[in-house]
């Protein structure tokens, strides 16, 4: 044999590289089947969280796969009547698959271990699944064409991250009912201690508060109106009044949860974020915006803007003032959020401004809209919070001698109304009444006018055209136009509520 230069006796010598298998437990695998032939029970311990797509051998895959099938069926699932749905002449490990079945069945776990078997398959299964990912982010960021932005791939990867995320977790099924009631008393008794003894989240008006039971989980809400209603002043005061309402309570675990109130993001795409602050510091202080804008205040006013102001700098409130979304970018950036600091309310100002994620969808409006109602809707059920998502109502409000709005005046009306769970509308008749105004040398009218407005003057509706959970109704509330401040009307014998 001839000597080795020194070159190949230096390769020769190092170790061969080593190779990482995928995260699995052939055994593991092994006794959970075999549990399940020996007694058919088992199979009913991990039904409702373990599919054959965990099972890290195909050949495991299968017979799980059989087996689910017989059991649901309602025969009996054994070595002897697997076999005859399985190729005889398959080879696994040296055994026939008589050979192989009768060793998984001596192998078998007891039936009582058999859901902790279950949980180990399953999470090895998701490890596999984040190696996946990792290799997909790897391989895209290499081969990724020119017109490929990388903003697309971190999207991409976090709403699948957060996909595993979600489905990593094996509750469900049935429970005991005093289990069930436990919860149900758990949550009677948070809505309890909730301001307002409210099921959902208190917008912070009590009037809406009481026709809706608060803004609910999982829930699409529209807020709609004609420009210069008041909409982005209604959604920024019901946010800013469930951030102040925020209490976290820690958990064993060391986990924050929501207490009271909760954590807002805000999108907002019309509007930067310098004026929504500007709006929430005039709302208030009672210091109108134009004043602050133009730095027309005096000293005892920047002293109450000051203090104000660093009340506003804790609130658990995030606003994103990135104009032109595509929905999918709003909905990564909603799950990194509830990730890093949590959430519970989302607020999209406004709806028409986002855009579709696919290329078919923008190239037809209705299609787009329906797109980004749909994917909404699902967020609003994956985050399970709120979303508060505002819309234009179309010029045909304005064609009608009644100016209320109806459901049919929502822009591309069809998808936004079916898709909502509730849709609100803001009406303000003191609008219009102004724009009504004859001339001053008219005196009979000019007076009748005058009079008129004072039915008006301070005041708006919100009319919930459509609720699923509760009824339709008008509610009336008190604004401030100077510093767009929404609140409840003052009843008789009743004072309204102090702004300090």
């Amino acid at each position: 044999m001839a000597p080795l230069d020194s070159a190949a006796r230096k390769q020769a010598e190092e170790p061969a590289p080593s190779f990482r298998a995928a995260p699995h437990n052939i055994e593991a695998e092994q006794a959970l089947l075999g549990a399940m032939l020996i007694n058919n029970e088992a199979f009913y311990r991990v039904s409702d969280f373990l599919e054959p797509v965990h099972f890290f051998e195909p050949i495991h895959q299968k017979i799980y796969e059989l087996i689910r099938s017989l059991v649901r069926a309602g025969k009996t699932a054994n070595p002897t009547t697997l076999k005859t749905f399985l190729d005889g002449n398959l080879d696994i490990g040296g055994m026939t698959v008589s050979q192989y079945l009768a060793r998984l069945a001596a192998e078998a776990t007891t039936i009582i271990n058999a859901q902790d078997y279950g949980h180990t398959i399953y999470d090895l299964s998701i490890r596999r699944a984040l190696i996946v990912v990792g290799e997909d982010m790897v391989n895209v960021a290499y081969d990724s064409p020119v017109d490929s932005a990388p903003r697309e791939q971190i999207e991409s990867a976090e709403r699948r991250l957060y996909e595993l995320a979600e489905t990593g977790r094996y509750d469900g099924g049935f429970q005991r009912f005093a289990q069930a009631l436990t919860t149900a008393v758990d949550m009677a008794a948070r809505a309890y201690q909730r301001d307002g003894k409210l099921s959902g989240l208190a917008t912070g008006l009590e009037d809406l508060d009481r026709m809706m039971g608060g803004l609910q989980a999982s829930d699409l809400v529209i807020l709609a109106g004609r420009p210069g209603m008041g909409k982005t002043a209604l959604a920024t005061n019901i946010a800013y009044n469930v951030a102040k309402k925020w209490q976290g309570e820690v958990r064993a675990d060391g986990h924050t949860v929501t207490a009271n109130g909760g954590i807002v993001g805000f999108f907002s795409l019309e509007m930067s974020a310098e004026q929504l602050a500007t709006r929430i510091l005039a709302e208030q202080t009672g210091i109108p915006s134009s004043q602050i804008r133009r730095g027309g205040i005096t000293e005892s006013e920047f002293e109450k803007i000051k203090d104000h102001s660093v009340e506003l700098q804790v609130l658990p409130f995030y606003v994103d003032e990135t104009g032109g979304l595509a929905v999918a970018q709003l909905a990564a950036r909603a799950r990194r959020l509830k990730r890093q600091r949590g959430l519970d309310l989302l607020v999209i100002d406004y709806l028409q401004l986002l855009q579709g994620s696919t290329k078919r969808s923008s190239e037809n409006r209705v299609q787009e809209i329906t797109e980004i109602t749909t994917r909404l809707k699902a967020l609003a059920k994956e985050l399970n919070v709120p979303i508060l998502a505002l819309s234009q109502l179309s010029r045909q409000v304005e064609s009608r001698e009644d100016k209320h709005p109806q459901l049919s005046d929502l822009r591309e009306s069809g998808s936004i109304e079916q898709d909502a769970d509730v849709v609100l509308f803001v009406y303000r008749e003191e609008y219009y009444h102004v724009m009504r105004k004859p001339l001053e040398s008219d005196r009979e009218k000019f007076a009748a006018w005058l009079a008129e407005g004072d039915k008006y003057d301070g005041k708006a509706e919100v009319i919930i055209g459509k609720q699923r959970h509760g009824p339709t109704g008008t509610v009336e509330l008190q604004f401030d136009a100077a510093v767009t401040r929404f609140s409840s009307l003052a009843r008789q014998g009743q004072a309204p509520e102090r702004i300090e």
